[in-house]
């Protein structure tokens, strides 16, 4: 059985990716940014509105994956808060300067988050790296339980090459959960092609807000941004339906 991960940007994300039998949720914020830290009321409402498994990403801000000592701090509290939330894992990632995983630092949340009984899920700052063989290796010896991954491409199945080579070399070691540009067009050949058992996505449509009033001054995509305040994305739990059943076929 493939297990399909949503990255919930929302509670109600979260309850559409239950709905629609997706075994984990990745709790985040921001997703604009790549995701951040959701805030601490979204976090204990997910957990009370959902059963399976919530995962939620640390990760103070958007940008590169080079943290300075607030920004761990911040970290660190971070994962304090889900393990008393009762939350079921993190969602983790430092580099250092120079593209190599920042062992020192991932190690201390590592262990923070093993204290609470949480599991680790290295995020796609793994796809950063400057070597990504050598960065496998770094984020076993972490003791994380899985590396979120396209292959070091910008969508899975542009590398899903790599993928199966990840996944050969990982060895049961650790898993591999493919990860952006997933879709219900390819999600059965990249399982196929890769080998892995997990994939990850937003699987989102967009869902037309409840105003009756919309200011005529602030049409969407003014100062064309490409934003529109009268709708928003939301996880569909009938895409995610498809999602599992092709990436099981």
């Amino acid at each position: 059985m493939v297990t399909v991960e949503v990255c919930a940007n929302s509670v109600q994300s979260a309850i559409e990716a239950q709905k629609g039998g997706a075994v984990r949720v990745e709790l985040c914020g921001n997703l604009c940014d790549g995701g951040t830290t959701p805030a601490k009321s979204q976090i204990e409402l997910t957990r009370k509105h959902i059963e399976i498994d919530l995962n939620v990403i640390i990760r103070p801000r958007g940008g590169d994956f080079l943290y300075d000592n607030f920004d761990f701090e911040s970290m660190k509290s971070d994962i304090t808060m889900c393990g008393e939330l009762n939350c079921d894992g993190v969602v983790i990632g430092m580099l250092d300067e120079n593209g190599h995983v920042d062992i020192e630092k991932n190690g201390v949340l590592v262990q923070l988050a093993k204290q609470y009984g949480m599991s680790v899920t290295f995020h796609r700052a793994f796809d950063r790296v400057c070597d990504i063989y050598s960065a496998l290796e770094d984020v076993i010896s972490l003791g994380c339980d899985r590396i979120l991954t396209s292959g070091g491409h910008q969508t899975a199945f542009d590398g899903r090459n790599i993928l199966k080579e990840l996944v050969n070399l990982a060895a049961d070691r650790i898993v591999i959960m493919a990860g952006a540009g997933v879709k219900e067009s390819n999600v059965r050949e990249l399982v196929h092609s890769t080998g892995v058992k997990e994939v990850h996505g937003t699987f989102q449509t967009l869902r037309k807000g409840g105003m009756k009033y919309n200011n005529p001054n602030f049409p969407d995509n003014y100062n064309n941004s490409g934003y529109s305040e009268y709708s928003f994305l939301v996880s569909d739990s009938d895409r995610i339906k498809e999602i599992v059943k092709s990436a099981n076929l």
